[in-house]
């Protein structure tokens, strides 16, 4: 069986790069707005809303939609 995902627009986007992205796109008070999570708000950093996004599968699931929306 293949690993490759043809269809899948977030194959081989690190979730690094979408947090990045997304920040780059809207800034932190932006994201906080489109997506209400402490991570955004409080003291943002990629390391840690990386470390909340990993471990909180519902706000990943937000941030993939937010960042795929914007594609």
């Amino acid at each position: 069986m293949s690993n490759e995902q043809p269809k899948n627009p977030l194959h081989g986007v690190t979730l690094k790069a979408i947090v990045e992205a997304l920040v780059e796109r809207h800034d932190w008070d932006g994201l906080a707005e489109r997506i209400n999570v402490r991570c955004f708000r409080e003291n943002p950093s990629v390391n840690s809303s990386l470390k909340f996004l990993r471990r909180t599968e519902w706000a990943r699931a937000k941030v993939e939609r937010l960042y795929l929306d914007g594609l």
